[in-house]
């Protein structure tokens, strides 16, 4: 078999969710080639998973300031440039075509007859899930941006819809959870606001901070903030070792933090719906403090509170690597059983859920949480 995978290059989430299933996809006699847009190509990195990966220009948001900045993203917006290169990529010798919402590989399959999929933490929101801020542009983006003929939904919580749990990037350690904690030093991972402005928030603290930044070329020390460039594994060692993370609204730090038991203080990136709705969603379930600018009192009441706990979410990427060799793209159903049985939600963590999941009148209940609910 070979596919050709897709990857949105604009957010680290989407390559991340793809170097796991890079790794699943090697159990098993497969072929995958990898495409990536959204970035220029030199802004990449920690690739070796990949291969000899091909990227394009592709479409992304452009922010300013923690906002999303419209007149520029519509002066770069190479919409041209996006045409010439669905046109100009080739998929009819590939079996099937992954996206993880990027439009090239996705339209490209449409166009060209090919069987495709979407799996990414988008293609959840065109279920009944927590939305923020949506509006007919939003709607339309997520069903427009990069369509596929069958998509599969990731999200914390399946909120009684055929989506599923979110796949961990956990590299070559298993052993991701709350005991790996070594410090009390914070995560800062904020890259859509300035570096100059998270600074100035981070030292009104007498605490600890390490703060990844694509602004920070070298690693430095300035004062009680820890300053370094991006990079998978010393993003990983740090996130291992942090007891919280302050970070803005994209779903994979989140997961991979809730994995391991890291308190959240989330601040998402102004105008962008998906962040807004990430946000809201985690602090309704009890999983995350939010902010809506970088509030020094926000952070204050965050550092005092205590951690919720882990989540333990099963190997996903195995599942789906598995589910997309066997072909059975309509067959999700059991899929949906087996992973969701496997999660477990700390305590606190239920009653909340319980709360969001009781029956409605006018709504359908999942047998697998009907199931739950009557034990």
């Amino acid at each position: 078999m070979k596919l050709l995978y897709g990857v949105q290059g604009t957010g680290n989430g989407h390559i991340s969710r793809a170097r796991a299933m890079a790794r699943a996809l090697k159990a098993y006699d497969v072929s995958v080639d990898f495409v990536f847009s959204g970035r220029p190509a030199e802004r990449y990195f920690d690739m070796a998973p990949f291969g000899d990966y091909r990227t394009f220009t592709g479409m992304s948001f452009i922010s300013r300031d923690g906002k999303i900045a419209l007149l520029e993203t519509a002066k770069k917006h190479h919409v041209r440039q996006l045409y010439r290169d669905i046109r100009a990529l080739d998929v009819t010798g590939y079996d099937k075509v992954v996206s993880d919402f990027e439009p090239i590989t996705a339209w490209a399959a449409r166009q060209q007859g090919v069987p495709s999929v979407a799996i990414s933490h988008q293609a959840a929101f065109a279920h009944a899930v927590p939305k923020q801020g949506e509006g007919l542009i939003n709607r339309l983006i997520m069903r427009y941006f990069a369509p596929t003929d069958h998509a599969i939904g990731l999200h914390w919580y399946h909120f009684n819809q055929p989506i599923l749990p979110p796949i961990i990037d956990i590299g070559s350690d298993d052993s991701l959870s709350l005991k790996a904690s070594q410090s009390e030093d914070v995560l800062v991972y904020l890259p859509f606001e300035s570096l100059d402005a998270v600074t100035a928030l981070l030292l009104r603290f007498n605490q600890g901070f390490v703060c990844f930044h694509p602004d920070v070329k070298q690693g430095y020390r300035r004062e009680n903030i820890r300053f370094m460039p991006l990079g998978k594994a010393s993003f990983h060692a740090a996130l291992k070792a942090c007891q919280g993370v302050i970070a803005n609204g994209g779903f994979e730090l989140p997961s991979e933090a809730l994995t391991m038991g890291k308190k959240l203080l989330l601040k998402p990136l102004a105008g962008q719906f998906e962040q807004l709705s990430n946000v809201a969603t985690l602090a309704q379930l009890g999983l995350a403090h939010a902010m809506t600018h970088l509030d020094a009192r926000a952070v204050r009441d965050w550092l005092k509170a205590p951690a919720t706990g882990e989540i333990r979410y099963p190997d996903v990427a195995r599942a789906l690597a598995e589910w997309l060799v066997k072909g059975e793209l309509d067959q999700t159903h059991s899929l949906f059983h087996q992973l969701w049985s496997q999660v477990r939600f700390p305590e606190a963590v239920e009653e909340c859920l319980l709360d969001i999941s009781r029956p409605h009148p006018r709504r359908r209940q999942h047998p697998l949480l009907l199931n739950r609910l009557m034990r």
